[in-house]
């Protein structure tokens, strides 16, 4: 057996063998706390390539170098404790590993070691902050209000969606630049937008927010549509249907071509419409954790609330493989939408029972980001 199959087994671990006093919860946090200490100490090292210009602030801060340095002291602590405790040593070396690599680059006393001329750049940063953020607020939620308990943190395929969770942040600037392109191009050649940009940008702050989740809601709900009717699309978006267990990282398994056209719809209205760019800012801010809270394993009927907002078991239903699920649930934030046109489905109190598509789709990144182009016509 290969270390890595020995460290995804180590961490598949089933939960009779990984209690307190096992070694196994120090050898997870010894391996998030040295994946996320690596990231920084690269973005550090080489700022052209691996960092994000927007999280320069963070990077910046006073108190940043020290928070790497404990995050690594606290990787390699945690990585020996658990070599010390857990019979099976591959959690514990992977973190040690992982640790002494980000320490010879430079840890937290890193200097910036190159100048990037090519313009392009990796957000691993924003890959550590992004996973940090979003982590610590649902991987508990889920730990402590499950909706299925057998479902365990590792569960199926969490390293396909971890993998899609590390390339949708790292080109974050290419898809970035794809999905402005549609709005880019409409604002410097077409000027009788002006008159609404004026009037939208006017109004008060909450009121253009409510307004930007109503337009992007009702271009999304069409998009989504769409992306179910059209055979060739569906073939894009059979992918991210094709998990068969939700949580709130299921929600990045996304084809690479779905998230730029995603990205280029919402951003349509929101850059051409006149909104303030706090508005934009905190929109986005509010999808990224709304996406993943609406794919969570969290438990909550919310019968009357989901009658006006999605909350997660309304999407769940949308992920369904029950037939009475099939092609139901469009709205991103009104379900409103999916009752005017006729695609509402939100039976009180019923999950169901499993999720996925009948399609064989192939596991791995790389065979899923082929499978469109392959995929059998029928």
């Amino acid at each position: 057996m290969t270390f890595v199959k020995k460290l995804v087994r180590d961490l598949e671990s089933p939960p009779e063998v990984r209690g307190f006093g096992s070694g196994w919860f120090a050898g997870f946090f010894a391996i998030l706390l040295g994946v996320i200490g690596l990231c920084f100490v690269a973005a550090l090292r080489w700022q052209m390539s691996f960092a994000m210009p927007e999280l320069a602030a963070i990077r910046e801060w006073a108190g940043f170098r020290s928070l790497v340095h404990f995050t690594l002291l606290a990787a390699y602590g945690l990585a020996l404790l658990s070599l010390l405790l857990r019979p099976r040593k591959a959690m514990g070396m992977t973190a040690l590993a992982i640790s002494l690599i980000a320490t010879v680059l430079g840890g937290a006393a890193v200097q910036p070691h190159e100048v990037n001329e090519w313009g392009m750049f990796f957000g691993l940063d924003f890959f550590a902050v992004n996973l940090l953020a979003t982590g610590l607020m649902f991987a508990p939620l889920e730990r402590f209000a499950p909706q299925r308990r057998e479902q365990r943190l590792f569960r199926s395929e969490w390293n396909e969606d971890l993998f899609y969770y590390l390339v949708s942040s790292m080109f974050v600037q290419i898809i970035t630049f794809l999905a402005l392109a549609p709005s880019s191009f409409i604002n410097t050649r077409f000027g009788w937008l002006e008159g609404t940009q004026s009037a939208i940008g006017a109004l008060p702050w909450l009121v253009q927010f409510l307004l930007a989740m109503v337009v992007t809601d009702i271009a999304q709900y069409w998009f989504h549509r769409l992306f179910h009717r059209v055979p060739f699309l569906w073939g894009f978006h059979a992918v991210h249907h094709s998990a068969k267990t939700m949580d709130w990282l299921a929600g990045a398994r996304m084809h690479f071509i779905e998230i730029v056209l995603l990205r280029g719809v919402t951003s349509l209205p929101l850059l051409t419409l006149g909104f303030l760019p706090s508005v934009m800012q905190a929109y986005v801010g509010m999808v990224y954790v709304y996406a993943s809270l609406v794919h969570a394993n969290v438990r909550g009927n919310f019968n009357g609330l989901g009658k006006y907002l999605v909350v997660p078991r309304f999407h769940h239903w949308h992920h369904a493989i029950e037939a009475e699920g099939l092609d139901k649930n469009f709205a991103i934030h009104f379900p409103i939408l999916d009752r005017i046109f006729g695609t509402y489905y939100f039976p009180d109190d019923v999950w169901p029972s499993g999720y996925g598509v009948p399609e064989a789709v192939p596991k791995g990144y790389l065979a899923q980001a082929r499978y469109p182009f392959v995929r059998p016509r029928t």
